[in-house]
């Protein structure tokens, strides 16, 4: 999601904003102490857990657990994905935001064109509507209010080959821009308008432009011949990727300006039905199956994400991959639900019978991500004999090996433990966390340290290179050496940003939970502190070390070299240690 936006850009743009005072553009702050202070724009609260620390330069509720750099807020607040809340971020600092050299690097005039072309072609669709008699009254049989019309900018595409192209494609490279938006198609005749003769919906980027079009047939099929299909999309364009853009997020974002659930739905006219009901929490995706990148954007719209599909075999299939698309995305907070309709129902149909009471109900008793997995994973098994429950084991370890590290993975290596009583037959990735959890609060070596580091990333300079707790075998070690490297590749780099440059990656839950639990110390004595984990590690490293050539010494395993470095590692036992500097 960071595109293509240098990890230099990122670095000095924190550099130079002040995360108090973007914070409090949106919200308002209360000094407290070191830090400032306000009731979280994030969840309902009366007392104020939400702190900015002007020292991390880092903000955290410990309300609802919500915490990042000022990019992050900005994405939170704002529901802007990570590059257009660094072009907000930028135009407050007065910078431009650069480009690497990737696929995505097209000329900047050329999508401003595109968008503008777009935006055309959406008013003048807008203006066929009250022309024509059939789009008029498929309106009025789907209850169509004008409000309605109006929110989605429902349009209408008349019959002809060139309507499109004679209102907008007056020269050639208006014409080049058409074809390039998707907006035409290629035939024996050559380029034709692509919709024709449909009632055309809008599909808007997450800032409210036009990128491309969903057009429906409003007429019955024909008894001979073939029929159109029902509805027709934009192709994929240098604007529009169907696999990342949900219908209505941006009508949702406007109506919700805090959004507890977000619900899925399959098609236009379920989400606009929903939308008009009172439920304005609807989108949709369009013309695919759900996809990890559209599972990741609903997590950012809402907490809780509820998939809704028909009852039937189709529907079930559907829901499954939504299932598949999730999993890696549930970090702690986030939960998914699935809603199947009774058959022959839609949401459309149903908020009609049941009005936004009766179909609210139906959401909030959705199936929560867990029962759905258990469920489907074994309704074919039985669960009564050995070989079946070790038939569900199977079929469950990749997939909740997918999860990320966290409490929900936990519960599910648990549950499944104890429905097929063969957990421990898991993947070590996944039972790691569950079977090492410390049985106290006291933090691990390794986490004082990174917490430390974050704390004061110029104590890197003073880390000598290679480092030796490298051979320690503990989780962590790999990202303290990498924290390290970062801090001294970036002089000047400050607790957020060293954060931010894992946006993108499993460790960033856990850093951001480090950071927003980091008291700010004294750098002396915090300094003090990280040196002598550093020297812990160390020894424990060259114990494990020891031990273990002692351990293949036993069995008279050893080469030359081997025994050269036990040599050496049991004279250093003898001697006093060093004091780091």
């Amino acid at each position: 999601m960071r595109g293509l936006i240098p990890d230099s850009f990122i670095d000095e743009l924190l550099a130079r904003v002040d995360i108090v005072d973007v914070v409090e553009r949106r919200v308002p702050l209360k000094k407290a102490g070191r830090e400032w202070t306000a009731c979280c724009p994030f969840h309902d609260e009366r007392t104020p857990s939400f702190y900015v620390s002007p020292a991390k330069q880092f903000f955290h509720c410990f309300g609802c657990g919500v915490s990042g750099s000022a990019i992050k807020f900005i994405m939170d607040f704002d529901r802007l994905e990570f590059p257009d809340a660094v072009e907000e971020l930028a135009q407050t600092a007065g910078m431009t935001v650069p480009r690497e050299a990737g696929r995505d690097a097209a000329p900047r005039e050329d999508k401003t064109d595109l968008y503008s072309l777009l935006e055309d072609a959406a008013s003048w669709y807008e203006r066929e509507l009250p022309r024509h008699a059939d789009a008029q009254a498929y309106c009025k049989k789907r209850g169509l209010d004008p409000d309605t019309i109006k929110r989605f900018r429902i349009g209408w595409a008349p019959a002809g080959y060139d309507g499109v192209m004679k209102a907008l494609g007056n020269s050639t490279r208006r014409r080049d821009l058409l074809d390039q938006a998707g907006m035409l198609a290629s035939g024996d005749r050559g380029k034709y308008d692509r919709f024709r003769e449909r009632l055309m919906f809008p599909i808007l980027d997450r800032r409210g432009r036009v990128i491309a079009f969903g057009g429906r047939v409003v007429q019955a099929a024909p008894a001979s011949g073939q029929a159109p299909p029902k509805y027709l999309n934009s192709p994929e364009t240098p604007l529009f990727h169907k696999g990342r853009e949900l219908f209505a997020l941006w009508q949702v974002k406007q109506a919700n300006q805090s959004l507890a659930r977000i619900v899925v739905v399959e098609g236009y006219m379920d989400v606009i039905a929903l939308h008009q009901a009172g439920l304005p929490i609807a989108v949709a995706t369009l013309g695919t199956a759900t996809t990890p990148d559209h599972t990741e954007i609903l997590f950012r719209a809402a907490p809780d994400v509820v998939f809704c599909f028909d009852g039937d075999r189709a529907g079930r299939a559907a829901a499954w991959k939504a299932l598949e698309a999730a999993l890696p995305r549930l970090r702690d907070g986030r939960q998914a639900y699935f809603l199947f309709l009774p058959d022959g129902e839609d949401p459309d149909s149903l908020v009609r019978k049941e009005g936004k009471d009766g179909f609210e109900k139906r959401i909030k008793e959705a199936m929560p991500l867990s029962d759905y997995f258990f469920s489907e994973l074994s309704h074919d098994v039985d669960m009564g004999s050995l070989d079946g429950r070790a038939r569900l084991a199977e079929r469950a370890r990749p997939l909740i090996g997918r999860l990320p590290d966290g409490a929900f993975r936990d519960l599910m290596v648990q549950e499944l433990e104890k429905r097929s009583g063969v957990g421990a037959n898991l993947p070590a990735s996944v039972l790691h966390r569950a079977a090492h959890q410390p049985t106290t609060v006291q933090r691990s070596l390794v986490r004082s340290a990174i917490s430390l580091l974050l704390a004061q990333p110029t104590l890197a300079d003073r880390v000598e290179k290679p480092y030796r707790f490298l051979r320690l075998d503990k989780p962590g070690v790999g990202l303290l050496a990498e924290l390290l490297d970062m801090a001294r590749a970036r002089p000047g780099i400050n607790s957020a940003m060293l954060v931010e440059h894992f946006t993108e990656r499993p460790e960033y839950a856990a850093l951001k939970k480090l950071m927003a639990t980091l008291s700010v110390g004294e750098p002396e004595a915090q300094a003090m502190e990280f040196f002598d984990a550093l020297a812990r590690m160390d020894d424990q490293a060259t114990t494990q070390r020891r031990d273990s050539l002692l351990d293949k010494s036993r069995s008279g395993a050893l080469d030359s070299a081997e025994k050269a470095e036990l040599r050496e590692l049991l004279a250093a036992r003898a001697r006093p240690p060093v004091a780091s500097t």
